[in-house]
């Protein structure tokens, strides 16, 4: 839902789309890869009118959203299994800010934005939000059947993860297309170590990657916060990078609170004595 808002306020902020243009747009991905539940009853929520002003009802609607701690208790035992979910955890974040209006209101005042002029919206960019609204609910999916294999081991579950798809499919709020192929990925005898290295859900981000950058580039430089989209495409990067930088971390860790680190070249933990001799000593 998150993601979904998100390329609503792209539309709406970048753009100046109002809700019926919006709604348009949202009933032509219903045919396509976004078919869902949730893509369907966007259309009709920005179609909705008014009773009372006769504008969108959607327009009427205070900005903020509420929780009933689903998404929490989801990114906390996250968290508990050492499990990246990104996705989640910003959409939570996300509503807790939506909850400060009042704090958003003064820093509204004090802290204007400076938006470019609009612009034009040209098919090609209908298309770059449609594949990185895709690419994103490909991570999110992925971030979240991580979790369930990571919490099937750990508590003893033995979760099949694609009879959940196929459950899911059968009717949830999430129920999409998109689950029909999480169902063929799970069908194989190969464990799926995460979605994104399935050979459907791999090309399909690859295919994606171009319009996804370019939709964050578009948010960062119209001052359009999209945290859903942007710590998606943060952990996509991450994920495929052997070597990242949490050496410098586990070295910054080792200094101040003699944490240890591995190295690549030797088994063992390692400890360097930064404020004595500057001498690296082997721990057992």
């Amino acid at each position: 839902m998150q993601l979904i808002a998100e390329a609503y306020d792209l539309f709406k902020t970048v753009y100046g789309l109002d809700a019926s243009a919006i709604a348009k747009i949202f009933e032509q991905w219903k045919t396509g890869d976004l078919d869902s539940y949730l893509i369907e009853i966007t259309a009709a929520v920005l179609n909705k009118r008014d009773e009372k002003t006769g504008g969108a009802l959607v327009d009427a609607i205070l900005d903020e959203a509420e929780q009933k701690g689903t998404g929490r208790w989801t990114a906390r035992n996250a968290l508990d299994l050492g499990v990246p979910l990104t996705g989640i955890t910003e959409a939570v974040y996300a509503r807790a800010l939506s909850a400060q209006r009042s704090l958003r209101a003064e820093a509204e005042k004090k802290l204007p934005s400076r938006r470019p002029p609009g612009r034009k919206l040209e098919p090609a960019e209908i298309d770059a939000i449609r594949d990185a609204l895709y690419a994103s609910k490909i991570i999110a999916y992925a971030q979240g059947f991580e979790q369930m294999t990571a919490a099937s081991k750990e508590y003893g579950w033995n979760l099949r993860l694609g009879e959940v798809a196929t459950i899911w499919r059968g009717g949830c709020i999430i129920r999409a297309r998109f689950l029909d192929r999480i169902v063929e990925a799970y069908k194989t005898n190969e464990p799926v170590a995460n979605l994104v290295l399935s050979d459907y859900f791999h090309d399909a981000v690859l295919k994606a990657e171009g319009a996804w950058r370019s939709v964050v580039r578009l948010a960062v430089e119209h001052g359009v916060a999209i945290p859903a989209f942007s710590s998606s495409l943060s952990y996509y990067d991450g994920l495929r990078r052997l070597r990242g930088p949490a050496n410098l971390l586990q070295g910054l860790r080792d200094y101040f609170g003699a944490h240890t680190y591995r190295r690549l070249d030797a088994e063992g933990s390692f400890h360097t004595r930064w404020s004595q001799d500057g001498k690296e000593v082997t721990v057992k």
